[in-house]
């Protein structure tokens, strides 16, 4: 795409000198969207763009989140919130080529990368339904994943570390994290196909909260602000700590209510819950 159509002049060859020209012509932008335009422009290539960014935002959340509880470990004082006391292979051979052929899938499904960018309100929406829509599919691909064979020869892997930590969210078997990534990645595609409205800037920043929630869920600290003391239908770190402590149930990732409906919540208190259930119908019975 071509952001330095209205100049006259030859195109600079530093990516400093093409925002530069490319503001002299686009004062509607604001600073972010000419940075995003320059750097289209500076590559000139769209597909090699947006897998570089792509790829290297992925790392920097997920390293540069994963650090504040690495640190955390090493301090004595937040112990009292500790719930209980192979990644980079799936980075490079996983990750890296999911990350490198989103762009011409979504692009073919009419995925927009210029500026300006979206409304907040559009992104806000879209991420909404991402997050819904992908909690569904992890919550089914993950309860599979615990049947004999699956958990044997794939899942297991993740569940080499009882008492969870933030590098563990993406601690597993390639072929998990393949087959859980097209939640993250096919549902954006799958509604772009359908609506025709998506950004990849929407894109990324689903992405960026994507990976705050497993790294948080994986972190092994409930903390009295954690958010699902705020939202009780939030999963957080405390329902994901129980699945991985127990090796069964809590199967969801953002959200409790599949494990609700599906009556696979596991913990001292889902099972309290269902003894009191079973209990009440027993005695409708005998009525």
């Amino acid at each position: 795409m071509s952001f330095m159509a209205n100049s006259t002049l030859s195109a600079p060859e530093t990516f400093m000198g093409i925002y530069d020209e490319l503001s002299k012509y686009n004062v509607h932008l604001n600073i972010f969207e000419r940075l995003w335009a320059s750097w289209y422009a500076y590559i000139g290539n769209d597909v090699l763009a947006t897998g570089i960014m792509s790829f290297g935002m992925h790392e920097l959340v997920y390293f540069g989140r994963s650090l504040p509880w690495v640190i955390i470990d090493q301090i004595p004082y937040f112990n009292k919130y500790k719930i209980q006391g192979l990644v980079l292979l799936s980075h490079f051979t996983v990750e890296l080529p999911q990350i490198w052929l989103f762009h011409p899938m979504a692009k073919f499904c009419g995925m927009e990368t210029g500026v300006p960018f979206p409304a907040l309100s559009t992104m806000a929406l879209h991420i909404a339904v991402f997050f819904v829509l992908e909690d569904t599919w992890h919550y089914w691909m993950h309860r599979a994943m615990h049947w004999g064979p699956l958990y044997k020869n794939i899942h297991k892997i993740h569940h080499t570390y009882s008492a969870p930590f933030g590098l563990a969210a993406e601690y597993a078997s390639p072929i998990e994290v393949l087959v859980l990534g097209i939640g993250t990645v096919g549902v954006p595609i799958l509604w772009v196909l359908l609506t025709g409205q998506l950004h990849i800037l929407t894109m990324y920043i689903w992405i960026t909260m994507r990976l705050f929630q497993a790294i948080d869920a994986h972190s092994g600290y409930e903390f009295p602000w954690s958010l699902h003391h705020f939202l009780p239908f939030w999963a957080g770190a405390e329902h994901h700590d129980t699945h991985h402590e127990r090796f069964i149930g809590n199967y969801s990732s953002s959200f409790r209510w599949w494990d609700y409906v599906m009556d696979t919540e596991s913990g001292p208190e889902a099972a309290k819950l269902r003894r009191e259930r079973k209990a009440l119908k027993e005695a409708k019975k005998a009525q």
